[in-house]
């Protein structure tokens, strides 16, 4: 029997997703279903000093219209607590429509509630809300002055700053120094399926269908508002169309759908439009990050100072972790991390890929760049020279692969031919660069302890469960293939379901730990239910093994037989029957280890790109791209490489489309639709390569997984600035790299 895991299988849900059998959260067909709209504010900053409904409640339809006025009081004010930790995970420490102050543009100010989703949002229309604005905060210029230094982020679960040595006295006395501002836009969610919640209620107990990365922390947060037992609230998610961080966390639109559900008594559909995308789900925060670095002559680091500035919302102090990485990534002596805040009038940001991790890794990288060019050191030279064999506290890597992972995308991509000169290569009008950038990204270790179950028939097939949810990673596929082996079974024989808080607990799909985490219950379950066979086959009187050792024997192939291959054999239905059992059941569970375990744990990769630039009309063409990463073990290197390459694209619209700003008149975005925030397109993907490097772990869990989902994202903007400056002689220090930024003003370089 050949292993399940590390097999390219197919999708198991593919067939349902082509075919449109699938069902995600706003096409749950249920009797009597009425549809709600969400009023948002049209001012960032102020109170409602009135709303009128009467146009709206005339338009045909209406069941209801809720407001600050007539909607219940939630039962307990939400206190921001990511979701990976176990808790109840709302995404901001407010709930709207509990008094008349409005704090940011789009904040929900009304609900309607009608017959049919058009009449609700023609209804929505009609509802004139009145206002008295007050002075706003949209963005860190206007907000510059009243900066502070975040003390905690997360809601107090990480510090805002960190520091190791001494930083400025290393700096001055360093022999080279590179010290280099950027700015970022923010960034949006845009999933192809955007946020809905469908609810409905039974005999008082409150059953949600959500789109969400994590049905247990949905469950957590809808039952804490609401003040229910969490027994009385059930999530369901059969699918889910992408995430990306957005649906990590838990946004006031699902307790708004269950408040409206139970006030017109019937099941509530509450789906946001692609506008409320922008104002209802959290984004990338603006920001700007400064890194100073310092190092000998010949490139060792002594010196790395990082900080950051970005707005937040008026009631969280929350910002992305830059400094994460950059504090462990390579071996220095001296380093000093800090955040500081604005309070703002926009929503709570949230985990967006790579938070953190995305433009902290950006920053780093292109300093880096910055560094090996000035003293004249092959980029990858230089990351080899200074990368450690421990963490920032001196513990041992879990498992490494950095340096193999840029000597493999060096081969592949062809790094040895490179001229490391800038401007050395032209073809026609258009200047070639070629680009490189370490990876980095943590393993998420904090998270509760993660059970499953599983049940083996007399027919010899088996189900296993657990509750998590598929949003577009695979997790139903690969966690057939670890289920499969575990239990010595066919893969045809094995059915893997999730997508429900009525089966065992596991966490939220954050992180890039949903393949580590679940994968580890999943084992632990299968690998029970294997022993629980074993010991019935050798107590059997009438088993062809009875007697045996347990240690001796294996299930392989649903057969029961020893592990040399020598004697009788019989299959797992042979067994059962026998002893008429019509199931056999185990439950499993696994605990991550403790936050303290002595070990460094980061996943690594590097990052490859070529890059056309046009220095008349600032185009960038990215040529191709390729990384190679070092994710442990990789459980289907079909699903990995998918996912490693969506990464790798997105990076490649972070570096040069992806951003947006405020319109500081109104407090509003500028762009609210994908219409007007740029994303890549087919005709802008270029030639991707992924591969992977072995690295064994047997720290972060039984079977070796550090994830893959957002590593890929990770390095790839830094490759590509990193590659406009080969092939320009320009640094460019914000991104998205537009086309007036890249433009090629200045005198060419003798």
């Amino acid at each position: 029997m050949s292993p399940a895991i590390g097999t390219p299988l197919d999708r198991v849900d593919g067939h349902q997703k082509v075919t449109g059998a699938a069902r995600y959260s706003a096409e749950i067909p249920l009797p009597h279903l009425a549809h709600a709209a969400i009023v948002g504010a049209a001012i960032p900053s102020g109170t409602v000093t009135a709303i009128d409904t009467t146009r709206a409640s005339a338009a045909g339809g209406i069941l209801a219209i809720l407001t600050h006025a007539n909607l219940p009081k939630v039962a307990a004010q939400p206190h921001l607590l990511p979701s990976l930790v176990g808790a109840a995970a709302p995404g901001e420490s407010f709930f709207p429509m509990q008094d008349d102050v409005v704090h940011y543009a789009g904040q929900p100010v009304a609900l309607v509630v009608a017959e049919s989703h058009e009449s609700a949002q023609y209804a929505a229309s009609l509802v004139d809300v009145r206002y008295e604005r007050t002075p706003s905060t949209t963005t860190i210029d206007e907000g510059r002055t009243a900066a502070y230094d975040a003390e905690r982020l997360f809601g107090g679960l990480l510090p805002g700053r960190n520091e190791r040595g001494d930083v400025e006295t290393a700096l001055a006395a360093a022999d080279v120094r590179v010290d280099v501002a950027y700015r970022f836009a923010a960034n949006h969610h845009n999933p192809i399926e955007p946020s809905a919640t469908t609810a409905v209620w039974q005999d008082g107990r409150l059953t949600i269908y959500e789109s969400t990365q994590g049905i247990r922390a949905s469950q957590l947060t809808v039952a804490q508002l609401l003040g229910m037992p969490l027994s009385d609230v059930r999530v369901v998610t059969h699918f889910v169309g992408g995430g990306f961080g957005c649906k990590a966390m838990v946004w006031p639109h699902s307790t708004l759908a269950a408040m409206a559900a139970r006030h017109v008594g019937r099941p509530v559909k509450l789906s946001l439009t692609r506008a409320q995308m922008y104002t209802s789900a959290g984004h990338r925060e603006e920001q700007e990050q400064r890194m100073a670095v310092g190092a000998t002559r010949d490139g060792l680091l002594t010196a790395i100072r990082h900080e950051k500035l970005s707005i937040t919302s008026p009631f969280d102090d929350w910002a992305e972790p830059a400094t994460g990485v950059s504090s462990q990534l390579y071996a220095c002596p001296n380093y000093l991390g800090e955040h500081r805040l604005i309070h703002g009038n926009t929503m709570t940001p949230t985990f967006t890929r790579g938070p953190g991790e995305s433009l902290g890794v950006f920053v780093l990288e292109t300093a880096m760049d910055e560094l090996a060019h000035d003293i004249g050191v092959d980029p990858i030279e230089l990351r080899v020279r200074n990368h450690g064999d421990t963490d920032d506290r001196g513990n041992p890597w879990s498992s490494d692969g950095l340096q193999e992972c840029m000597r493999r995308g060096a081969e592949l991509f062809g790094w040895s031919d490179r001229h490391p000169t800038p401007r050395s290569r032209r073809e026609g009008d258009q200047l070639i660069g070629t680009g490189m950038a370490a990876a980095a990204y943590p393993v998420a270790l904090f998270m509760p302890t993660q059970h499953a179950r599983a049940r083996l028939y007399a027919d010899g097939s088996a189900v296993v469960q657990t509750g998590t949810q598929e949003f577009g990673t695979g997790v139903l596929t690969a966690m057939t293939q670890v289920a499969a082996d575990g239990l010595g079974l066919p893969l045809g024989s094995v059915r893997f379901e999730a997508g429900d808080t009525d089966l065992p607990n596991t966490t939220a799909a954050v992180g890039s730990a949903g393949a580590g985490m679940v994968s580890a219950a999943v084992h632990a379950a299968a690998t029970a239910l294997s022993d629980q066979v074993l010991a019935l086959e050798v107590v059997d009187p009438g088993a062809p093994l009875h007697g045996a050792d347990p240690a001796s024997i294996e299930v392989r192939d649903g057969r029961i037989a020893r592990r040399d291959g020598l004697g009788s054999s019989e299959t797992c239905a042979e067994l059962m029957a026998r002893n008429r059992q019509a199931t056999i059941e185990a439950t499993g569970s696994w605990t991550p280890p403790p936050l303290d375990t002595p070990h460094g744990l980061l996943t690594f990769g590097a990052q490859f790109a070529e890059v056309a630039v046009d220095p008349d009309s600032g185009l960038v063409r990215v040529r191709r791209m390729v990384g190679v990463f070092a994710p442990g073990r990789v459980l289907n290197p079909k699903l990995a490489r998918s996912q490693l390459m969506g990464g790798m694209l997105w990076g490649l619209g972070q570096a040069l489309l992806e951003g947006n700003r405020m319109d500081a008149r109104y407090g509003r975005w500028g762009a609210s639709s994908l219409g007007e925030y740029l994303v890549p397109v087919n005709a802008d993907a270029p030639e991707v390569t992924v591969d992977f490097v072995e690295v064994g772990d047997s720290i972060v869990n039984p079977l070796g997984v550090k994830g893959v989902g957002e590593i890929g994202q990770v390095g790839v903007a830094a490759a590509i600035a990193n590659a406009v400056f080969h092939a320009t002689g320009h640094r460019i220090r914000e991104l998205p790299m537009a086309a007036e930024l890249v433009m090629d003003t200045a005198p060419v370089p003798a």
